[in-house]
């Protein structure tokens, strides 16, 4: 039985212990909080004696009291770390740091990493001005660290065309892409989250200390893990899961054939989260991921801002505008009216009987054809027969 030297059955030094003792994402952990809560399930893992059992038995009907696999073996990995255990000491860290814990229940928990279940952080450390209630319009901006100079000017646009619209864009605060979007939407005074795979307050990569600092000035850094945690290479794809909760759509800017990236946008998917994809050149390493998206998955190609508003939106709402395209000379034209301006001559004007022969067409129609052409103001009489009009695109 361990003995801790905080008060077990306090749920917020309770659900701060659990960062602590389980690993992100800890299915076994989420699922004893569920059924115990996070003071109840610490209480209940402080009388497990040395063989590696509870010496106390989990309520009935809550989760299964004989104890098979896989409890003893998710028992035996919480053990280890039980030992020592003091909470507070995180708290002190992070409280000197200006940050705050924010659990389950909370006014600022983020509702949507409830999606995650069982797989749901215990707790969250945050740092910065900005609110985690306030994420409700979000996309989450994703990519490889070895990007390209066309993937940093994606992103970076995306980034701040969405915080301009009012949407916070969400990262993980690495080099590359997800770098390029937080610098995106801070260009324009726009908020944005950062989710670390270590404590919060090891600002990691260091070589993004500024840019980090700068996320915490105008949004949010957090992390699952306690203060202290070192970000190992597991925990990067255990966090990519709360980026994919976060943003109610995933856009992947550049990935390579095996990435970070994709496993983001796995778990968007499980998530139900509109997944979209930015194509590149099809002779980059850098995009073949995007385009394995494309082909592979329900991905949807963005080009811009305006796809991810539509992915964002409710069927039918913020649809994107047409691009402008330059109207064609035979534009807007029935079959006929195509055929008689494609054979009227551009200066000198042709004869019904001329431009019968051009068209392949009967004199009758090619006199309903340029009568209407005329109206329409792309055909001109010239001298005893007819031409282009000056602008034979008309107006009509």
């Amino acid at each position: 039985m361990a003995d801790l030297p905080f008060d077990v059955t306090d749920p917020r030094l309770a659900a701060a212990a659990w960062t602590r003792l389980a690993e992100p994402g800890d299915a076994a952990a989420g699922t004893l909080r569920a059924h115990l809560g996070a003071a109840g399930a610490l209480d209940w893992l402080c009388h497990v004696d040395s063989r590696g059992w509870s010496g106390r038995a989990l309520p009935a009907g809550s989760v299964d009291a004989g104890a098979p696999p896989p409890w003893e073996e998710a028992v035996a990995r919480w053990l280890p770390r039980l030992e020592n255990l003091d909470i507070r000491r995180e708290l002190a860290v992070l409280h000197s740091l200006g940050g705050r814990l924010v659990v389950p229940g909370d006014d600022e928990w983020p509702t949507a990493l409830d999606d995650l279940a069982e797989r749901a952080p215990a707790a969250l450390w945050v740092r910065g001005a900005g609110r985690l209630d306030r994420l409700g319009r979000s996309a989450a901006v994703v990519g490889m660290r070895a990007s390209t100079g066309y993937g940093d000017h994606v992103a970076a646009q995306l980034a701040i065309d969405l915080a301009e619209r009012g949407v916070v864009v969400v990262s993980g605060g690495a080099y590359g892409i997800d770098a390029a979007a937080h610098r995106g939407a801070l260009s324009v005074g726009g908020p944005t989250c950062a989710v670390l795979a270590g404590g919060v307050d090891r600002l990691y990569p260091a070589g993004n200390t500024a840019l980090l600092e700068a996320v915490m000035a105008e949004g949010v850094v957090l992390a699952e893990p306690a203060p202290g945690s070192v970000p190992g290479r597991h925990r990067f794809l255990l966090r990519n899961r709360l980026i994919a909760a976060l943003g109610r759509v995933c856009v992947v800017v550049e990935a390579a054939w095996r990435s970070g990236a994709l496993n983001t946008a796995r778990h968007a998917e499980q998530l139900l989260r509109p997944v979209g994809a930015v194509p590149g050149p099809v002779t980059s390493m850098a995009s073949v991921g995007c385009h394995r998206l494309l082909r592979d998955t329900d991905a949807v190609c963005v080009t811009g801002a305006a796809d991810v508003l539509e992915l964002l939106s409710p069927s039918g709402q913020d649809l994107g505008e047409e691009p402008p395209v330059e109207r064609a000379l035979l534009d807007g034209l029935d079959p006929l009216g195509a055929r008689v301006l494609d054979a009227l001559p551009l200066r000198t004007g042709a004869t019904v009987s001329n431009l019968a022969r051009a068209a392949g067409l009967s004199e009758q129609e090619v006199r309903s054809g340029v009568g209407r052409l005329e109206l329409a103001g792309r055909a001109e009489r010239s001298g005893a027969g007819w031409r282009r009009a000056r602008d034979p695109r008309g107006g009509a």
